[in-house]
């Protein structure tokens, strides 16, 4: 009898939403599976902000390192916390249907800040991206550091004397906790693959690829591999404030990225269309554009000095 498949998870509620996602899948096609649980470094330190810990990969190292001490069979991450070049001997084995790409504001008491751009407030977050994005719009706002799963983040939002903070739509509405005091971020460009959920496994375990294979989207696989890409031929990360979004309507792929300067005072956006049967070059064409930008290579050559 064939062994449960050992399905490699963090212990937040929402990584395990993620992972039992793949597990209910796995049922469907009469596979067994278990949780297997694993704390990353990035769970073990949740007060210095990302761009103090300087890794990529901090949310998933610990689990590759299980996958390849063979403790794990498969990892299921948040997409936008891998890093654009898996591990040696990992592989990409499915990207499940992307749920939202957005970000939100959640506010404490009222989001009537939000209509005046020159106003004052203090927004929480741990991200740097939507830092830069942030303060690009409203320049007079003071920036907070939010870190902790998303249960935490929300508490610490009404314990503190902010005006609101910052999250990732998906990770709210997956477990049920988006509060009615939000709002959509329709003009926030999202990080790379946000909203999406990804598969990873041993490049030596045939079975077990092909197994997740079948779950994989098509769509949501082409669109963050576009948006990787481009964050990937920036050669930026978690550090970076970088931006990407590609969408897929009938043939045709719409890309936009930016980056921003680190105080919000420089953004520089790009926007290209191309077929579906380019997807493999639109994100690096996308980037090469970018990187025509004096002022570009300025940020991106400033990145090790984030946030000091």
């Amino acid at each position: 009898m064939q062994p449960p498949v050992k399905i490699g998870t963090r212990d937040s509620e929402l990584a395990m939403w993620q992972a039992n996602q793949v597990r209910n899948l796995l049922t469907h096609v009469k596979i067994e599976s278990e949780l297997v649980f694993i704390k990353s470094e990035g769970d073990l330190d949740t007060v210095k902000p990302l761009y103090e810990l300087g890794v990529q990969g901090i949310f998933t190292k610990a689990l590759d390192a299980a996958l390849l001490g063979n403790r794990i069979d498969i990892a299921v991450h948040s997409m936008k916390d891998v890093p654009t070049k898996l591990a040696d001997g990992i592989r990409q084995a499915a990207v499940l249907k992307r749920g939202s790409f957005k970000d939100i504001i959640v506010y404490k008491n009222s989001g009537d800040f939000l209509e005046d751009k020159n106003g004052k407030a203090v927004i929480a977050t741990s991200s740097i991206r939507r830092s830069a994005q942030w303060l690009h719009r409203y320049p007079n706002h003071t920036i907070e550091n939010l870190r902790g799963n998303v249960n935490t983040r929300l508490r610490k939002v009404s314990t503190n004397e902010w005006d609101g903070a910052i999250f990732a739509a998906a990770g709210l509405e997956r477990i049920n906790l988006r509060p009615q005091n939000s709002e959509d971020l329709d003009w926030m460009l999202p990080a790379p693959a946000q909203g999406a959920i990804v598969i990873v496994c041993r490049d030596s375990d045939l079975d077990i690829y092909n197994y997740c294979k079948a779950f994989n989207d098509e769509n949501a696989e082409r669109c963050t591999f576009i948006e990787r890409s481009f964050l990937r031929e920036l050669q930026g990360g978690c550090t970076t404030p970088i931006s990407a979004l590609a969408l897929i309507e009938n043939d045709n792929i719409t890309f936009k990225g930016s980056i921003c300067s680190y105080d919000g005072k420089i953004k520089i956006d790009v926007q290209k269309e191309f077929r579906t049967s380019e997807y493999e070059r639109a994100g690096i064409e996308a980037a090469r554009e970018l990187l025509k930008d004096d002022k570009v290579i300025g940020i991106l050559q400033l990145k090790d000095h984030a946030g000091k």
